[in-house]
């Protein structure tokens, strides 16, 4: 079997401008905010890195040569992407050894920007976010439109998707987990990834249909809604004025459902969604519960904060806007221009 990575639904219409993004690095910045400070003080060194055109496991696999340590014992927060230049934090596990010498590290690529002690190794999604500078070059389409739907998504947010790069090259990664599925064989690294390109092909689509049907913001009777800016959720057979309140805050999200073994945890309405998309994908969803993988839940919908844009003559925007943590700047980027 083979997928198709399909054109995912937009909330704001079709992009109304066509631009180039990452035509190099420095037109795609990121910048990691920690949800924490490290304390000074502990078992594990936490170093501030900027890199520019380098994937995060490459700058791990450098630290733990230069610490010789095992891989294992390098932290990060979250996978970064590789055309950009992004400031990222990593953590290195030396109990009662003394640091190496981390210029020994630094090349036209890499730059240790501060390094600090810390009693924990850092741990996926430790992060409050992560503050995005994008410039989109030979941008054309009309500036007056595309304001108006910037103004929109600095109000109302916009829908929740995993970002293209999460499926690789031509949605590869899904049909990889397919393979894996049907018994081919991949390596511990891989195996990861092609299980999260399943489960994130499975909430796009979920996410997909509530935005066709405009539900994607609007509570249904048996859904589950989420906290902004937190994992914390909540049941509700039939949404009452509060959640409706809460809704249009903007404080609380609808949520879909991230597959795999367990309990359901919707119903109603919103359970008859997320059923059909996952029959419909029967092969991907059963292959996550052979797979031994948890269901979760992730929000629909997402603020996006700050957010800045400025043109530059007539060819050239640059966007300036921070993300929680697991959340994709493509995201956004999908709804104004076709890239």
């Amino acid at each position: 079997m083979t997928i198709q990575i399909p054109v995912w639904q937009t909330v704001y219409g079709s992009p109304i401008g066509n631009g180039k993004i990452r035509s190099e690095p420095h037109d795609f910045i990121v910048y990691e905010n920690l949800s924490f400070k490290p304390s000074g003080d502990g078992e594990h060194v936490f170093l501030q890195i900027q890199k520019i055109g380098e994937n995060t496991e490459f700058v791990a696999r450098q630290l733990a040569r230069r610490a010789n340590v095992r891989q294992r014992d390098i932290g990060f927060s979250g996978l970064k992407d590789r055309h950009a230049v992004t400031t990222q934090w990593f953590s290195v596990w030396l109990p009662g050894k003394s640091e190496p010498d981390w210029n020994t590290l630094e090349s036209s690529n890499i730059k240790v920007i501060q390094t600090h002690r810390h009693a924990r190794k850092l741990k996926r999604g430790s992060l409050s976010g992560n503050r995005f500078t994008l410039t989109v070059r030979d941008w054309l389409g009309d500036q007056i439109k595309c304001i108006e739907q910037l103004t929109r998504i600095k109000e109302n947010g916009i829908a929740n998707y995993y970002g293209e790069q999460r499926f690789g090259n031509q949605g590869q990664n899904i049909n990889k987990a397919f393979a894996m599925f049907n018994g081919a064989k991949v390596a511990r690294e891989q195996r990861s990834l092609y299980l999260s390109a399943a489960r994130s092909y499975l909430f796009n689509q979920i996410l997909s249909h509530r935005v066709a049907t405009g539900t994607w913001n609007r509570a249904l009777p048996g859904d589950t809604f989420m906290f902004d800016c937190s994992h914390s959720t909540f049941k509700s057979q039939l949404p009452d004025s509060e959640i409706l309140r809460r809704l249009a805050a903007k404080t609380i999200h609808v949520s879909g459902v991230l597959w795999g073994k367990g309990e359901l945890d919707v119903s109603g309405e919103a359970l008859a969604i997320e059923q059909e998309i996952i029959d419909a994908n029967s092969e991907l969803a059963q292959g996550l519960v052979a797979s031994g993988i948890e269901k979760d839940r992730r929000a629909l919908r997402v603020n996006v904060l700050d957010l800045e844009w400025q043109f530059t003559g007539e060819t050239t925007l640059t966007l300036r806007f921070t993300l929680p943590a697991g959340s994709f700047a493509t995201a956004l980027l999908r709804e104004i221009i076709d890239y």
